[in-house]
């Protein structure tokens, strides 16, 4: 760029006449260009008075700045057209002067009047372009006028215009820093814009002038949160990493009492032993401290922060997708930050340069979260395409995340990767394999071995690498492994690589008592050779002659003499210090000080084997995704991460006030919707609110009006919470009006069978989330629904049609789609929805897979088990799939003590064992419920039976479908969430229907058969969707069948799983054609 203006000021010969003067066309060089002409015509263009021939010049123009070119020289004709009454020549000359502004400074001045009146032009890109080009002349003189326009420009009701005036605020303040405090008025102004437009600019602003003023932010925390989404890129990213400093220092760490979390309400409440240790001192730990200490609750706004990141991790940025990353693993609790594997992993698709950032990042996470990424090891990976450093970054992130289960797997790859050409990739497989040696102690053997082979590969690096290795292997277990030292001895004839010379001499000196005849004759032969050796050679013959000679001095007196006396004359310095030293130190003299007596001591000490550490160990103190963490070293501006409070400030200063009027009339829209419906429940579910869903009613507001106001910026998610607390407000204020009507409906409530109670309890556990605040949310809507469905099908007064104030959906919020259940679709059957085949199909799950055989009698020895998928939730845990097991004894002899043996599961499986069955008397069968967590795959979980005397090996793989549970959801939510699943994430096969699968009743048994899907509504008779979710993830699968009379039918399922959906198409097809 710089070398094209000094090659075309140079006078260059003139072209000819009537040749033309390629220095006029833009696009060619600037080396002959004849300068004394150089851009006439340009110039002719812009002195005339016609609007189309300049705005033809200054396009020319700026097409030059683009390619490089240097166009200074025409500053001053470009200047003179700064007052043209044509907008389009006006925005282009703007657009030059941002750029040569800075360095014609002089002759910017001149104009500033111009640039004045442009910042009050009817046209909001003519007052941005204005500002832009005062912010750009960085002269001191001019910084008042900077100051005011910044400040005008501030208040403008242009948000483009605001968004420049952030722009200029960094500009004015390198310019000028004792502006900061005005400077810091016009940021807090900017901060309370409420356009996406204008955020991330003023962020970036914040973060450039005053980023330890965290006081400003407090008020505007929860409209960045809410408007995150809908601000561009640069801006999210820049929000982002701001909001993480400011959660570090605003909210408790999540993960501060990890035990807190877990399910069981006794370890919830008084946490682990070690938690006590660390957290409150030896008074905490006894006994009658223990009540007075909180679990750990999340603060909502925490939370809103969690939940409305989240959806960007699907962002095509890719620098978007690693701010939300390193967000949620700097501040989310460990149960949640596995979601940002996906996303991470899904770029590495990406340019080798996105790679090489996101693979630095997720080696220094996968130190500390191993299992987040384990289900991806295969993404990891090394293809021969990839550049060597990715290469190395990937064996890093293979080698972090090798545990005893998959290192089999992650060995083999190792194996291919050793033969690769490039040396520098092969090395690092060595070291690779030295480091799951040190880790995983049952392989050692096993790559000390395969490392042993290598010593007799063609290529001297690899084997030079492996000798290094095989050294700090053989330093944990030296006495099992003298053949090896035998064998490196032996070497030393053929390499000649110095580090591996030197690593072969430092095992022999070390352990020269395992190979005492071959030690000497491994001197004598060094001591022939000492002087064209290297450096480092050289010191360890030096060690190892003066091993021997404490050793065995016998054989290896003369020989440590001569080598020494080689070393005393050698030409480097530190060669000829270590001989001194040596000889003083090992062979006595009259003047022998107190050290050579303790010269075993010192040479033959026992020294520790060294611990092979991945390089990214310590860099999780910087911040992820930030230079500092790319370099491992501080870069200029970076700031540190601050650590969390060890007492959460006030959250109080998060609140923003509210307008009175905007209170009542929502109070007053909440009575008017909710009294009939909520009425019911009031008695129940008043007592049971916790404290964490009982937020500040100013903040409560304030955050529903702002989603309100966002365009739906938030996710569905964050609405049906901030609706669930509200609507327990309203229930709260409702209470004495409604008391007596609510002693009568207990009353009648009492009557109803005890399986409503049980259905809707299973079903909220099944529903149970993660988190505390979302679980709370969820159960107690889920508290809510049933008082219209308790009195039964039979009471038609209680239906919802029935109600007065009964609203279509655009009022009322739906709530979030969750598992049906019989109570639920009750109420759904006078609303009339859909066809009759609907209720059916909600009602009672409909049975999957039969029967199958688990154990044959044959083979257990007169023990036959069948297994089956009941489709009902587990009540252990809902994320587990329900499996009953039917156990006969077709023997003469009782079964005692049948019970699932310890299992030996792939990553992500487990097992809920079923209760230990005591006795099987002959001729008589049992029946048992266990629960798996497939993880969503269709991976088979293979586990022991057990009796007294017997082992059986049985194992249990799932059809795709028994891995979901059926979704309840409106067509217009159905329509929605398809629209998000679009792309890779949605799969399409076309069929031919035979004669007998044309009714609904058909269709819809077999497709529900084939997968534990809900039918959701449809308006159109020959098209059926279903939905459902699966049971470990929670990801929505949505499938559509289109059934045409004329034409083949199609069917189409929507997940972000897409191996789940080829596998759901493929067996729906099948079924359908059976």
């Amino acid at each position: 760029m710089s070398a094209a203006p000094a090659y075309s000021e140079d006078k260059g010969g003139s072209a000819g006449p009537g040749e033309p003067e390629y220095g006029h066309d833009p696009a060619s060089g600037g080396i002959f260009s004849s300068d004394y002409k150089r851009h006439d015509d340009l110039k002719e263009m812009l002195d005339t008075n016609k609007d189309s021939l300049k705005l033809e010049a200054m396009k020319r123009i700026v097409a030059m700045i683009a390619r490089g070119k240097n166009a200074s020289d025409l500053f001053p004709a470009v200047v003179k057209n700064v007052a043209c009454k044509n907008i389009e020549v006006k925005k282009l000359v703007y657009v030059y002067l941002v750029r040569y502004a800075e360095e014609q400074q002089d002759l910017a001045l001149l104009s500033i009047s111009t640039f004045q009146r442009g910042l009050k032009d009817p046209n909001q890109l003519i007052r941005a372009s204005a500002l832009r080009v005062l912010s750009s002349i960085r002269v001191p003189i001019i910084v008042p006028i900077m100051m005011l326009a910044i400040k005008e420009a501030a208040s403008d009701m242009s948000p483009y215009v605001r968004k420049t005036a952030a722009h200029a605020i960094p500009k004015l303040y390198s310019l000028d820093s004792d502006q900061k405090d005005q400077l810091i008025e016009v940021i807090e102004k900017l901060l309370a814009d409420k356009t996406t437009l204008v955020a991330g600019s003023v962020v970036m602003a914040f973060e450039e002038v005053c980023p330890e003023r965290i006081d400003l932010i407090h008020k505007n925390y929860r409209k960045l949160c809410n408007l995150l989404i809908d601000v561009e890129e640069w801006g999210q990213v820049v929000i982002i990493s701001m909001l993480t400093r400011y959660a570090r220092t605003q909210f408790l760490s999540p993960t501060q009492n990890e035990s807190l979390l877990e399910e069981n309400p006794e370890k919830a409440f008084y946490g682990s032993e070690e938690d006590e240790a660390k957290g409150a001192g030896p008074e905490a730990a006894a006994p009658t401290a223990l009540p007075a200490r909180k679990p750990y609750v999340m603060d909502p706004d925490h939370r809103l922060l969690l939940r409305n990141t989240k959806p960007l991790l699907q962002s095509r940025s890719a620098a978007v997708v690693m701010a939300v990353a390193q967000l949620y693993f700097h501040l989310a609790p460990k149960a949640e930050v596995g979601v940002i594997a996906k996303a991470l992993v899904r770029l590495l698709r990406s340019h080798s340069e996105v790679q090489y950032v996101v693979l630095q990042n997720v080696a220094t996470m996968s130190i500390k979260r191993r299992g987040m990424f384990e289900p991806y090891l295969k993404s990891f990976y090394i293809r021969s395409t990839d550049p060597t450093q990715i290469k190395i970054l990937k064996l890093e992130v293979l080698t972090n995340l090798a545990n005893e289960t998959n290192i089999p797997t992650v060995l083999r790859e190792f194996q291919t990767y050793i033969r690769s050409m490039d040396k520098d990739f092969v090395a690092a497989t060595i070291q690779a394999i030295g480091r799951c040696a040190t880790n995983i102690g049952r392989v050692r053997d096993t790559c000390l071995n395969g490392l042993v082979q290598l010593l007799s590969n063609r290529d001297e690096l690899v084997v030079a690498e492996s000798v290094v290795v095989i050294k700090k292997l053989l330093q944990m277990q030296p006495a099992q492994h003298g053949e090896i030292i035998k064998h490196l001895a032996k070497l030393t004839d053929n390499i000649q690589v110095p580090m591996a010379r030197a690593s072969i001499l430092w095992l022999i000196g070390e352990y020269c008592e395992h190979v005492p005849k071959i030690a000497p004759d491994v001197l004598r032969k060094m001591a022939k050779s000492f002087t064209a050796e290297e450096d480092i050679v050289k010191l360890q013959v030096i060690n190892l002659a003066a091993k021997l000679y404490l050793t065995n001095s016998k054989q290896t007196k003369l020989l440590t003499q001569y080598v020494l006396s080689l070393a005393k004359y050698d030409q480097n310095y530190d060669i000829r210090d270590r001989a001194r030293f040596t000889r003083q130190l090992i062979v006595p003299s009259e003047q022998g000080g107190a050290l050579s007596r303790h010269a075993k001591k010192l040479f033959l000490a026992p020294k520790p084997a060294p611990v092979l550490e991945s390089s990214f160990k310590d860099r999780d103190h910087f911040q992820l995704g930030s230079l500092s963490h790319l370099l491992n070293a501080k870069a200029t501006g970076y700031q540190e991460l601050p650590d969390w409070p060890e007492e959460a400030p006030d959250p109080s200063v998060r609140n923003v006030e509210v307008p009175e009027w905007t209170k009542c009339s929502n109070r007053e829209k909440r009575k008017e919707k909710e009294k009939p419906f909520y009425s019911d429940s009031e008695g129940e579910s008043g007592p049971t609110e916790s404290a964490d869903s009982e937020p500040e009613s100013e903040s409560e507001s304030e955050s529903k009006s702002s989603s309100e106001s966002g365009s739906g910026e938030s996710s569905s998610e964050s609405d049906n919470e901030d609706q669930g607390e509200d609507e327990e407000k309203g229930r709260g204020s409702e209470s004495e009006q409604s008391e007596e009507e609510g002693e009568k409906k207990r009353k009648k409530r009492r009557k109803v069978p005890e399986e409503h109670g049980e259905d809707s309890s299973s079903e909220e556990g099944s529903d149970a989330s993660t988190s505390s605040s979302e679980s709370e949310v969820t159960s107690e809507s889920e508290d809510e629904q049933p008082p219209s469905s308790k009195s039964g099908p039979g009471t038609k007064e209680v239906s919802l049609l029935d109600l007065e104030d009964f609203t279509p959906p655009s009022v009322q919020p739906v709530s979030p789609p969750m598992v049906v259940s019989t109570s639920l679709a009750t109420d759904l059957e006078g609303l009339t929805l859909t066809d009759s085949s609907l209720v059916p199909s909600l009602l009672s799950p409909v049975p999957g897979v039969g029967r199958q055989e688990l154990l044959h009698q044959v083979a257990g020895e007169g023990l036959a088990v069948d297994y089956a998928f009941s489709r009902q939730p587990f009540s252990g845990d809902p994320h587990m799939v329900s499996v009953h097991i039917y156990f006969s004894n077709s023997s003469e002899t009782p079964i005692k003590g049948l019970h699932v043996g310890t299992p030996k599961l792939p990553a992500g499986i487990s097992i809920q064992e079923f209760p230990e069955i005591e006795l099987l008397a002959p001729g008589e069968s049992a029946t048992a419920v266990m629960g798996i967590n497939f993880c969503d795959s269709t991976q088979a979980a293979n586990f022991q039976l057990c009796t007294q005397t017997r082992q059986f090996y049985v194992s249990i793989q799932p059809p795709v479908g028994e891995l979901m549970a059926p979704v309840f959801m409106s067509e217009n939510e159905f329509k929605k969430e398809q629209g998000k699943l679009t792309g890779m994430n949605e799969i399409t096969e076309k069929l031919m229907l035979p004669d007998t699968c044309w009714s609904d009743h058909t269709v819809v048994q077999k497709v529900t058969a084939t997968a534990n899907l809900g039918r959701v509504p449809c308006g159109t008779s020959d098209e059926y969707r279903f939905a459902g979710r699966t049971l470990t993830s929670g990801s929505l699968v949505l499938l559509t069948l289109v059934a045409r009379p004329a034409g083949a039918a199609q069917v189409t399922v929507n997940s972000e799983k897409m191996v789940i959906g080829t596998m759901l198409v493929k067996d729906v097809i099948q079924a359908l054609t059976q």
